[in-house]
């Protein structure tokens, strides 16, 4: 029994700590950037790059602010986030509800087609959709980012889909007997026992568009109409570099990730249970 108990306190033991090392592995980028941002410049030049900032100044920040075109960039990124995250969570969730729920001829093989798009690598049709935005004078402009991503989600088609389909048919079977129709089974019973996998979605959704990088920089690679990804890279060329003010930059812009998570965090342990009937 106490051989059972040691190997078990062993492996418990080792578990966290691989744990421990793997988190600060992942932290160690976020504080080795938040430190540099809080240097000065000639500390920054001077020392090394663990030293801890003394003193700490949130000049970087200042300029970040006032001499830099960043505010613009994360109410663009904002927007664009915004628009795509809702565009592509409302019109997937009509989409899963189709193929889990209505009957239709071909249902099965559609499903699958499209399912199959997400073999095609992005870089594979950002050519094409520049030649379409392009066409339609769409280059450097909001929505020029914004539309081709903006609509249903292979990904989160399939993940609904699965969800949908484990919430017991006797539950809609009975609301038709009381007179429902799709449209008020898909509001009322499915999406509010979906509300987990639906807020991992939004977050997924949030930060791959929030980090997306090279559709918005061959769409909208001019001032004035950047993303944050695109004025972060930006900020290395048109300020000879100023490696403290990319710091400042890429700390601003993590905050709203960690936001998020501190936020969603238990709907993401939730979904983990997928098939589960929220109460």
């Amino acid at each position: 029994m106490q051989t059972k108990s040691a190997k078990r306190f062993g492996a418990n033991t080792l578990a966290y700590a691989l744990l421990l090392v793997s988190a600060v592995l992942a932290v160690s980028p976020f504080l080795i950037a938040l430190s540099g941002s809080l240097k000065t410049q000639s500390q920054f030049v001077t020392g090394q790059p663990l030293d801890l900032p003394s003193p700490v100044t949130f000049e970087n920040y200042v300029r970040l602010f006032t001499t830099t075109d960043f505010t613009n960039a994360l109410l663009v990124t904002s927007g664009v986030v915004l628009v795509t995250a809702t565009g592509q969570i409302f019109t997937s969730i009509l989409a899963a509800y189709a193929f889990a729920r209505l009957r239709f001829k071909g249902r099965d093989v559609l499903f699958w087609l499209y399912l199959a798009t997400m073999m095609i690598p992005a870089a594979v049709v950002f050519i094409p959709l520049f030649l379409m935005m392009a066409q339609l004078g769409l280059r450097n402009s909001f929505w020029g980012i914004v539309l081709p991503f903006a609509f249903v989600s292979p990904y989160a088609v399939f993940l609904l889909r699965q969800f949908f389909q484990e919430i017991p048919k006797e539950i809609t079977d009975a609301a038709m007997l009381d007179g429902a129709g799709h449209w008020r089974i898909l509001w009322q019973i499915i999406v509010p026992n979906a509300k987990p996998i639906t807020a991992t979605l939004t977050v997924i959704t949030f930060v791959s568009h929030w980090n997306n990088f090279l559709w918005p920089l061959m769409i909208s690679p001019l001032s004035g109409s950047r993303t944050v990804t695109v004025a972060t890279i930006a900020l290395q060329s048109e300020h000879n570099s100023q490696w403290w003010l990319v710091m400042a930059a890429s700390v601003i812009a993590v905050l709203p990730l960690i936001v998020l998570l501190l936020l969603f965090h238990r709907q993401l342990v939730r979904s983990v249970t997928v098939g589960r009937v929220a109460p």
